[in-house]
């Protein structure tokens, strides 16, 4: 190899006085280096996918203290618009944007405030933001409350119980409610480890002696592996690490073995994340390891990304969003019955 040939590319070097728009300046980082060329790259990833004419099923995987940190709506713009077709989260985000959609608000604190002042006062800390304990306790019994009034007595999977929450309020930038309205599946693999789980126990607790809703976590397993076998190809998109991360990238090497499909992985994965791979955790695993595992495609175009969630989710998604990448796209139509996942087809343009 000739010395030309590898100093071929020079670094793009970023001109604010030009740029205009998120878009613009994400474009820009496609060609810049270190970690704003990684952002680059991970948005060009997923506008791929999305203009990917085999259609992958993208599956979203959610941890961290997003609500908290701003990014509800910007979540709940990825469902609208048709960015993501299922997603797979913890428990606390999806109970934080049901507590918001209750009228709970997340407020500007600081992450050297005396915490024992902070408990006296019923007062939640989330590193730099503070959420009220007293209106946490009256969500969880509602959850339970509602959960004894208006589900009859069964197995649940975690995707039921939280399309039964997003039908129990109406608040147009509430993610539960927004993914119900468009069809889209929303998952917990670990419910009970969130203020839900809590609501979940409380009603427990009142009908330890009647048929009473339980939480059947080998349902969600079978109801997200019949959205990989019936998808030509899957993509994933992880924001944080953590169970969600873990259980989509699972859901692949699982639908092998149950339902004899030959998938080779997700054709497309990008990662936003802070942890490092050094320390042997699944958050900060890289996606080239996910490859020795059979659950990222060995093929697969993927990008990682280690930087702060608030701060990369927005970037990207308003680089999809002003280059209108979804217009054309088709919503994936999901036919569930009492079994699970019975087919799985094209609904209505997004």
């Amino acid at each position: 190899m000739k010395k030309s040939d590898i100093l071929r590319t020079p670094v793009n070097q970023i001109d604010m006085e030009r740029i205009q728009t998120v878009d613009q300046l994400v474009t820009a980082f496609q060609g810049s280096s270190i970690q704003s060329r990684n952002l680059g790259t991970c948005a060009l990833v997923w506008e791929k996918m999305l203009k990917d004419k085999d259609r992958p099923t993208i599956i979203l995987g959610l941890s961290g203290a997003l609500i908290a940190g701003g990014m509800r709506k910007v979540i709940r713009d990825m469902i609208k618009y048709g960015l993501v077709d299922a997603i797979a989260s913890t428990g606390a985000v999806m109970y934080q944007d049901f507590y918001q959609a209750m009228g709970g608000q997340h407020y500007v604190g600081t992450p050297n405030a005396d915490d024992r002042v902070l408990h006296d006062l019923k007062i939640d800390r989330i590193y730099d933001t503070y959420v009220d304990e007293d209106l946490f306790e009256k969500t969880d019994k509602y959850i339970g409350s509602m959960l004894e009034k208006k589900l009859k007595p069964g197995l649940y999977s975690s995707r039921q119980i939280l399309d039964f929450l997003g039908s129990i309020i109406k608040d147009e930038n509430s993610i539960l409610y927004t993914a119900r309205k468009h069809g889209v599946p929303v998952f917990s693999p670990a419910l009970n480890d969130s203020s839900i789980g809590i609501g979940l126990t409380v009603y427990y607790k009142d009908n330890l002696k009647k048929d009473r809703v339980t939480l059947d976590c080998i349902k969600d397993n079978y109801e997200i592996l019949k959205i990989v076998a019936l998808s030509k190809k899957t993509a994933a998109i992880y924001i944080g690490g953590g169970t969600p991360k873990n259980w989509v990238n699972d859901a692949v090497v699982m639908a092998n073995y149950t339902f004899d499909r030959d998938i080779d992985g997700h054709s497309y994965a990008i990662q936003v994340t802070t942890d490092s791979p050094h320390w042997g955790g699944l958050s900060g695993s890289t996606l080239e390891e996910a490859q020795s595992w059979g659950k990222v495609h060995t093929e697969a175009t993927h990008r990682t990304v280690n930087m702060e969630a608030t701060i990369a989710l927005p970037l990207m998604v308003g680089y999809l969003l002003q280059k209108k990448a979804w217009v054309g796209r088709k919503r994936l139509k999901f036919n569930w019955d009492a079994e699970g996942l019975r087919s799985l087809g094209k609904g209505d343009t997004v």
